[in-house]
Parts: structure tokens; C-alpha cells; sequence
């Protein structure tokens, strides 16, 4: 999920670092940066949040939380009803606009909705954004997961077949130091969480060119995933196919699955490498 990282994934100043504190300046402008802080702050455990709250889960003063919130009112991008703040479907133009300026996904769509029709399983596309993948595509079979998952939703790339992939697709320097800093959770006792253990099943997928992952993320979800290539052969983007154990074995998504999922994300590679 890129020889350094994709054109999906670049830092957007200066190669910083996740744990570098941006400092104000001509590449910086904290007030925007603290506008997104109090977008970010609302979620499905928080869709309705008061001034206070907002100004605590963004790290802001109250006065600061204030002023953004007024302006992001004023563009339309919250609403207020009576001390309560809530983002409006005008937010939803910021994430159509990055779908919208990759013309690949409307192409993988249907490729993926075929895909799903065939196998009966859901299949997912997502993108890598530091430690965690990014779902930019989702057709679902039926609900497997407990996790409710959407465009938009984010989950650990460690234990992720499509993260794993994206992780393939660095540079090994640069794979190395990622899985060095990351905080790796044992989700359940299938879960990799020894780093040097994690980067070989990683070099491993990188040499085979798909990743099959089982009941690390959540008991009962197996999947399986294959890299989606840029112009230039980087890997910009997974496709999955997943399922739950007691309907789907890992020897069926080898055997009837890998294989037609390898066939579409070749077709979306085609498409791809057309443009």
C-alpha cells in the first residue's frame, strides 16, 4: 500500500515524521491544521458534541474550539442545535473529492461487484495511511465483523491482509522502520505482534504477491489480498476478499479465491496502467 510511498500516502510537507510537531511557517498553518483537528473530533462515538467537548478531544482552548466551530458553521460544514454540534453531509465533499480525483476506483467498482456476485464473499479496496489502512471501496456480501465497516474506515495495518500488501510495497529500509515504531497488539492469539516475526510473513507476501491473514484481527475473519499498482508498478492501493471461518476456510480462499481476485485486480491494474 510505492518505492518511497505513494502519491497516496506522501507526507504533505517536508517528509516529516508522525511524531514531529510541525512548527508554523510558510509549510504550516496551524490555524487550519487545529480546523481539521475539530473535524477529525467527531465520529461514531461522538456525532454530537458540545463546545467543551469539542475543545477537549481537539486539544484546543475553548475560545479556539469556538472560532472554527463558527466558521466551519457558517461554511455549512457543522450545524448547531442548541448547545450541540454535529457535521453536516457537506463534509462528505472533502472525501468524494479525493475518490472523485482517482478515476481507477469508478472502475473498480463494477470489477469488485463481480467479484462479490462470483465468490458470495465481500471484497474491500483500501489504501495505506501510516499505521492504518484506509477502506476508499467496500462491497459487501453480508456483515462478518463486528466492526461495522464503510469508506472511510480505518483498521490496523499489522494484522491486515490489505495492510500487509501495502506494507509489502515499501522499500524494506523504510518497511523495517515502520514496523519498528509500531505499538503491535495481540487483537487475539493469532495476532503477530513480534516485529522481527512480522517482517518476514511481509518480505513473504512481497515475494508471492498476496497476503492471506487469519483470525489476527478478529476471531472468525479470514481474508485474503492482492497489490493494486500504479503507473509506475508501485503498490498504491489492496483489494481483499474476506469471510468467516465457519463458512469460508483459508484453504478455500487459496484455492477458489486467490485466484479470481488476483484475475481482478489485474483488470484494475489494466485500467491503471491505461491512464
Amino acid at each position: 500500500m510505492n518505492s518511497g510511498e505513494s502519491s497516496f500516502i506522501e507526507p504533505a510537507f517536508g517528509g516529516a515524521q508522525a511524531d514531529e510537531a510541525p512548527k508554523p511557517g510558510d509549510s504550516y498553518v496551524r490555524s487550519f491544521a487545529r480546523g481539521l483537528a475539530v473535524l477529525r473530533s467527531f465520529g461514531a462515538d461522538a456525532p454530537a458534541q458540545t463546545l467543551s467537548e469539542v475543545a477537549e478531544r481537539a486539544g484546543l482552548t475553548r475560545a479556539g474550539a469556538r472560532r472554527i466551530l463558527l466558521t466551519l458553521l457558517s461554511l455549512g460544514y457543522v450545524s448547531a442545535e442548541g448547545r450541540l454540534f454535529r457535521l453536516t453531509p457537506k463534509v462528505l465533499e472533502l472525501g468524494f473529492a479525493y475518490l472523485s480525483s482517482l478515476p481507477v476506483w469508478s472502475q473498480a467498482q463494477p470489477v469488485m461487484e463481480n467479484l462479490v456476485e462470483e465468490l458470495r464473499q465481500s471484497s474491500s479496496a483500501a489504501v495505506l495511511d501510516g499505521d492504518e489502512i484506509v477502506y476508499v471501496l467496500r462491497v459487501p456480501a453480508h456483515r462478518i465483523m463486528s466492526i461495522n465497516l464503510g469508506v472511510g474506515s480505518r483498521l490496523p495495518a499489522d494484522c491486515t491482509s490489505m495492510g500487509r500488501v501495502l506494507l509489502a510495497g515499501l522499500p524494506d529500509e523504510v518497511l523495517c522502520e515502520r514496523v519498528a515504531a509500531m505499538h503491535l497488539v495481540a487483537h487475539t492469539p493469532s495476532t503477530i505482534v513480534d516485529p522481527e516475526a512480522l517482517i518476514e510473513e511481509i518480505r513473504q507476501v512481497r515475494v508471492q504477491g498476496w497476503s492471506l491473514v487469519s483470525e489476527e484481527l478478529e476471531p472468525g475473519l479470514v481474508s485474503v489480498a492482492a497489490p493494486i499498482r500504479g503507473q509506475n508498478g508501485r503498490v498504491v492501493a489492496a483489494l481483499n476478499v474476506s469471510g468467516h471461518a465457519r463458512a469460508v476456510t483459508s484453504e478455500h480462499l487459496l484455492k477458489v479465491c486467490l485466484p479470481r481476485l488476483l484475475a481482478a485486480a489485474a483488470k484494475i491494474n489494466m485500467v491503471t496502467a491505461a491512464r
